[in-house]
Parts: structure tokens; sequence; C-alpha cells
């Protein structure tokens, strides 16, 4: 995805507020070798850039105003009014093809609908993780991970391990947990696992 900016030379709060009231957003794009930019963005071309799932999960192409080429560039964090729909300020870092990323990739669940958890059990699909931190190189980075649910049965789970990441995508662990749990079918009253516990701990006759 591509977007507009433009160098700004006023810094401050005073000047960013300024900006904001004529419909622009500050914003600083940083990393690489070359200095920290101070940007400005058009409000409304970033509001709705930000809605988009893929502006938050790809390398993005960045054309400032007056420079010679565009610049590869990755959104690390937005920052929102506390009530109404505006950006407050945005920031960039720079992509080197050559070094890895660490960033965060969504997930993509998909047929569930025909699960024999859903289809036969019932089930209700709880997303128990939406999204994946990753480290790769900025060729490898993918818009999104894909988990099929077409063979989740009533009561079972999915755990990371049960997933195919990407070429060259590796999961970064937090809390020393390697394999955590992304999804679940969670059947009404229990599931099947509680029933199979009920009937285990039940007398013999």
């Amino acid at each position: 995805m591509k977007f507009n900016a433009t160098a700004r030379s006023v810094q401050g709060s005073s000047a960013s507020r300024r900006l904001r009231r004529a419909g622009r957003v500050p914003a600083i794009v940083y990393g690489g070798t070359a200095a920290p930019l101070n940007i400005e963005l058009d409000h409304n071309e970033i509001y709705h850039a930000l809605r988009k799932e893929e502006f938050h999960a790809s390398i993005l192409q960045m054309a400032v105003e007056g420079a010679a080429k565009e610049e590869q560039v990755l959104l690390r964090s937005v920052q929102w009014h506390a009530y109404k729909p505006q950006v407050l300020h945005v920031d960039f870092q720079r992509v080197d093809a050559n070094q890895a990323l660490h960033t965060k990739v969504p997930f993509h669940f998909v047929n569930a609908e025909i699960s024999p958890a859903v289809k036969l059990g019932g089930a209700i699909i709880s997303h128990v993780l939406t999204e994946l931190e990753v480290t790769c190189l900025p060729a490898a980075l993918p818009q999104f991970i894909e988990v099929d649910l077409k063979d989740l049965l009533p009561g079972a789970s999915v755990h990371l391990a049960d997933i195919k990441l990407p070429r060259g995508v590796t999961y970064v662990p937090h809390g020393g947990d390697a394999n955590p749990l992304v999804a679940s079918a969670v059947v009404k009253g229990g599931g099947a696992a509680a029933a199979e516990e009920g009937e285990a701990e039940a007398p013999a006759a």
C-alpha cells in the first residue's frame, strides 16, 4: 500500500494542534541509517487507510512530497483521540530489506462454518488469539496467517503447532509459551470434553 506525506519543519505541541485543526496529522519516521523524519499526513487519507487491515501488517510505500524516491516503512503505533474518531499521531519505522522485522500479523480464520464442531456439534468458535508476534525479513512478511478450521471437532482446540507458518516466518514467544492456544470449539453445556469427564466419574452399575 502507498500513502502520501509532507515533511514538516515546525515541531512542538502548539504546532501539532495547528496541524490537526487544519486537517493534518503529525507523524514521525525513524529507524535505519537516516535521521528521524518528521512528517505530516492528510487526516482523511490516513484515517481511511488505518481502517484497512493490510495497512497494519504490510510493507508500506511512503511518498514524501519533493523526495527523489519513495521509502518502505512499517506502521508502528497510532495515537487516537480519547473519544473522537480522530488520529492524533502516527509512528512509522523504515524497512531495511536485509534486516529482520519484529511485528504482529493477524490471523484469518476460515471454514469454521463447515467444520464438524459447528455443523454437527453446534459449537461456537472462540478466537483466543487474533494476531501473532513474529520475526522475518521484509520480503517474507505475510499480510495474514490463515487458520483452517474445517477439521475442528466439538470441544477441540487449535494450538500454534497445528498451524503451518509461512516460509521464513518465526513466532516470537512470550512468557515461555512456545505453543499458545489459538482457537477452540466451545459447546454449550460444557462441550464434549466435559461430557467425557462426567462419564469417567460416574460409578459403575
